[in-house]
């Protein structure tokens, strides 16, 4: 028992960036979304859904929502 192998460290880090990612875009969701239906059905899809989830969310809406609010 000693150092971490290469397959040990690439799930570390691919479960440390998935953690990260879903915690991001559930905050990212919750903080700026506009109040309604849609952003309840998106913090599930993100809770529910895991790094899945968070990931659609990424690609799905997070674009649209940055060009409307011309960030």
């Amino acid at each position: 028992m000693g150092s971490l192998g290469l397959p040990e460290l690439f799930i570390i880090l691919t479960v440390v960036g998935g953690g990260s990612l879903w915690v991001w875009m559930i905050v990212d969701c919750a903080t700026n979304e506009p109040a309604g239906s849609d952003k309840i059905v998106w913090i599930l899809i993100v809770l529910l859904g895991g790094c899945i989830g968070a990931l659609i969310y990424l690609l799905a809406r997070r674009p649209k929502r940055l060009e409307q609010f011309g960030r």
